[in-house]
């Protein structure tokens, strides 16, 4: 009887890992970034933010995890549990609670939160799974991760929202950096996603080929983020931004060198590592900007 119990509680706590809540943390910056152009109410920054990195993260990352049943590491958990029937369960009340608590937003930011989860949904939906294609599947990542939620926060959080020309370009960068981002994420799976028969964008551009796009997109993205802060007259947005960026640059160039060197360093010590100090970097850079603002 105690056995059963207790076999019942692990998998009720193994399908609370598989939301990998605390791989939200990696998605911040677009928060953060949203909100530098943004003039904010408070409370409602706090909602959006729970909504988002608490509930509506997890739950595309439980549903993924749900029908992936990867055996293998996977973005923010090593070692996957297996997957069970609770998992479904939880992705379900996780998703309510999702769309319950951004009512006390309001109705847009509530209609967004739908709309990301249902396209999450068909990312990962077995006889949808928009993610076994390497380029809608890459759009829509960077789409709805970026410019969408860049733009659902602004219209969650903002006192006077409008879809000005400045709302625009801060989630066309969004997205720019989701676009670099995200092949790197994918660089480790190559094995795992050629399994489940999903064509990543990553395993399409090989591993030298996701190094090259990444910087390309990253340089790119640099770019257009220090000419906003410029137009917008935040002159030391760029110094901070530079000085934010530059550990991460020399990591990325350091990894790859190794890797042209032929070391086994494509492993998920290595790009969790990169997601952790791009992500944490980025987002310290953009509170201290908002501080200052």
């Amino acid at each position: 009887m105690l056995n059963s119990a207790k076999g019942r509680n692990e998998k009720w706590w193994n399908a609370l890992l598989h939301l990998r809540i605390p791989f939200s943390v990696y998605l911040m910056p677009v928060y953060w970034f949203a909100l530098l152009n943004t003039d904010f109410n408070l409370l409602r920054a706090v909602l959006v933010f729970i909504v988002l990195h608490v509930f509506v993260y997890p739950a595309s990352n439980g549903y993924n995890s749900f029908f992936d049943r990867d055996e293998q590491s996977i973005g923010g958990m090593k070692k996957p549990p297996l997957v069970t029937k609770e998992l479904w369960y939880v992705v379900l009340a996780f998703d309510i609670l999702s769309v319950l608590l951004s009512l006390l937003v309001n109705l847009t930011f509530t209609i967004m939160v739908l709309i990301y989860l249902l396209v999450s949904k068909a990312y990962s939906y077995d006889k949808i799974r928009l993610k076994k294609y390497p380029v809608i599947g890459t759009l829509t990542v960077v789409f709805f991760q970026g410019f969408f939620t860049c733009v659902a926060v602004q219209a969650g959080t903002g006192t006077a929202y409008s879809l000005s020309a400045d709302t625009i370009a801060f989630a066309l960068v969004s997205s720019l950096f989701l676009l670099g981002s995200y092949p790197m994420t994918q660089i480790y799976q190559h094995e795992e996603d050629a399994k489940h028969g999903d064509r990543t964008l990553s395993r399409q551009l090989g591993i030298k080929g996701t190094f090259i796009f990444t910087g390309i997109v990253f340089f790119v993205a640099s770019v257009l983020i220090c000419v906003l802060f410029f137009k917008n007259r935040t002159y030391e947005n760029i110094l901070i931004y530079l000085l934010a960026v530059f550990p991460v640059n020399i990591y990325f160039l350091k990894w790859y060198a190794d890797f042209s060197k032929g070391k086994p360093v494509i492993d998920y010590e290595h790009t969790m590592l990169l997601n952790k100090m791009s992500s944490l970097l980025l987002s310290a850079a953009f509170i201290l900007m908002l501080i200052m603002k």
